[in-house]
């Protein structure tokens, strides 16, 4: 799908590196920002709260990104550390709403100019390169919140559910290796990726679904 979209739209893979790299580093700012708010100065001490994305993806999560089109992050935290004891499901629930806040500002801003723009009139290329390229980080987004808010370890999701339900984070405590279930969800997810239950599938319709929304609300 990569390859083919570059394919398609030679600029494609300058949105989707611009795109995620942009993501990712917001989405690890945002979980730096909550453990510093709930006590924990580690990110600060680390040199990990700035904006350079080699300090946060590294160069092998970089260079994947640009031969495969995925990528990683991380930050560094203490848990001790933490005022409270659920402080880590505010932690962990950061990085997602980073993502999905990210994809509404791009959404909303695309309807905007989209509504402000006469009805058949053409787009420059520059105007319609930059429109493509909101467009993909407001799905994208929407795909990075939908994939981090899977409760499968060691995705956000997964330290979120289990702060609301003990049931779960006994269960995941008893399994010796958590990243079975990432390798578990990764093997479906691959199976699902050229379907229509695909993340970027189902983003792209959420995403068009948010447009028309916005649409309709607007009158137009």
């Amino acid at each position: 799908m990569f390859l083919t979209k570059i394919v398609e739209d030679p600029h494609f893979f300058t949105y989707v590196v611009v795109t995620m790299v942009i993501s990712v580093v917001l989405h690890e700012l945002a979980h730096g920002w909550a453990a510093i708010w709930q006590g924990d100065r580690t990110p600060i001490e680390l040199g990990h709260m700035t904006i350079d994305p080699r300090v946060h993806m590294g160069w092998t999560s970089l260079a994947m990104l640009c031969f495969v089109g995925t990528c990683f992050g991380s930050m560094p935290v203490d848990p001790s550390r933490f005022r409270h004891r659920r402080s880590y499901v505010i932690l962990a629930a950061a990085g997602p709403l980073m993502n999905l806040g990210l994809a509404l500002l791009a959404l909303t801003g695309l309807a905007i100019w989209l509504m402000g723009t006469a009805e058949g009139e053409p787009a420059s290329p520059t105007g319609e390169n930059l429109r493509n390229f909101v467009w993909t980080i407001g799905y994208s987004n929407i795909a990075l919140f939908l994939f981090n808010m899977v409760p499968v370890p060691p995705l956000d999701g997964s330290t979120v559910l289990a702060g609301f339900h003990r049931g779960y984070a006994r269960m995941v405590e008893s399994v010796r290796n958590p990243a079975t279930f990432l390798i578990a969800f990764m093997f479906v997810f691959t199976l699902l990726a050229s379907s229509d239950y695909g993340l970027f599938a189902v983003s792209t319709r959420v995403s068009q679904g948010y447009l028309d929304t916005v649409y309709a609300i607007a009158g137009r």
